[in-house]
């Protein structure tokens, strides 16, 4: 592999001469630049970008390190990150923790080697316990996470109001005997058990709240279980997507339908909620516009890096479909 002083060479010409020609920086003569381009082109030299970033304090690179790629949440709002990161010529360095606070520690320490320009956040409740940005060498923004005492740039859902309403939506359909699984290791999730609790606890009902892995197969399972109790719920909610999607196989196990024989309501409008009949009522979280959101405020950050932080929180969309149909009495 061709380096910075083969090119020099070839051209005939000083290794700064080469920096300056590549990096734009410096004025450098039609005859030099010519040469030099000509060198690169015969030599098929590429720049250690690398090296570029450590002796830079700026770089066009910033890091995306999400929770769960698996999660369709999670890849629709990397979707709207990179969209924009396209548009502005940044690239994006995409990390996948997979929930686990060690995976998520050796990709932090990876962008501060990359020495990006700054990181979107999807942080592990370990993570969010005395998050501080302070403590990193780079501007972070949380995304979908975030306590409510944590001074950080953050852009989330309005998790506790949109499981309120859900809530709700249930009980004014007739429906009393509710029960909930959310995910057990994110502050999302425990932010809609709450609302979800709110809820109950204001129209006199009885809280049945299970904390579960956010994975198919967990949700499925857990679910399965309680509907075996007695009495049986007469409605179950979702807070994810993943978790709604583990629900709703474990009533297709109990051959139990929606709305006859008990009523379904969960996070996240995923396609396959609009096609299993008749539909399910779900939260739709505006996925595009949090992307774009984190993204934005990243850019503020790291343009006016004492500015005050900033918190968004983004109204989630009450999707009714027949999987909530008022209850028959």
């Amino acid at each position: 592999m061709a380096q910075i002083k083969d090119v020099a060479k070839q051209a005939g010409v000083s290794v700064a001469s080469v920096s300056r020609v590549l990096t734009g920086q410096a004025k450098v003569s039609e005859t030099t630049t010519q040469r030099v381009l000509a060198a690169v082109k015969a030599l098929d030299y590429r720049p250690d970008l690398a090296a570029r970033r450590l002796r830079s304090r700026r770089t066009d690179t910033i890091g995306l390190i999400v929770s769960d790629i698996r999660n369709p949440f999670f890849t629709e709002v990397s979707r709207a990150i990179e969209d924009v990161a396209y548009q502005q010529q940044w690239r994006v360095i995409l990390c996948n923790a997979d929930e686990n606070p060690d995976k998520e520690a050796v990709y932090l320490d990876l962008m501060r080697d990359e020495n990006v320009s700054g990181v979107i956040l999807s942080p592990t409740l370990s993570r969010l316990a005395g998050f501080r940005p302070a403590d990193y060498p780079f501007p972070v923004v949380l995304i979908d996470r975030c306590d409510r005492d944590t001074a950080a740039d953050a852009v989330v859902l309005d998790n506790l109001d949109s499981a309120y309403r859900l809530t709700v939506h249930l009980i004014e359909n007739g429906y009393q005997r509710i029960g909930c699984l959310y995910g057990a290791v994110s502050a999302t999730g425990r932010q809609r058990q709450e609302g979800y609790a709110a809820a109950m606890n204001g129209h006199g009902l009885v809280p049945q709240a299970v904390a579960v892995s956010a994975t198919v197969d967990h949700a499925r399972t857990t679910a399965g279980n309680l509907l075996r109790q007695e009495p049986r719920p007469q409605a179950l909610l979702a807070s994810s997507g993943l978790i709604l999607l583990g629900v709703t196989e474990a009533l297709r196990t109990a051959r139990l339908r929606f709305p006859e024989d008990i009523a379904l309501a969960g996070f996240d409008d995923l396609p396959w909620t609009r096609l299993v009949e008749p539909g399910i009522t779900v939260i739709a979280q505006p996925t595009d516009d949090l992307g774009r959101a984190a993204i934005d405020l990243l850019r503020q950050r790291i343009l006016q890096p004492e500015q005050a932080v900033r918190r968004v929180v983004l109204r989630g969309e009450l999707e009714v479909r027949g999987s909530s149909l008022k209850m028959m009495v």
